[in-house]
């Protein structure tokens, strides 16, 4: 897995995120649900880069 997902990526995570998040997050206006969902994909991705990096260094 790369650092950094793909453009391409990025946006169907997102995509999926808003979707499973709907209901949750409909209370905010649409510019704070793009700022939440944003964060929560920028957010996932840090951690899966720190797992990795935490899996590599024990799994040799």
């Amino acid at each position: 897995m790369s650092k950094h997902f793909t453009i391409q990526q990025k946006r169907e995570m997102k995509t999926k995120m808003a979707e499973v998040l709907k209901d949750d997050i409909k209370v905010l206006r649409t510019e704070f649900q793009k700022i939440l969902i944003d964060d929560l994909v920028t957010a996932l991705q840090n951690r899966m880069n720190v797992l990795k990096r935490i899996q590599e260094k024990r799994d040799p």
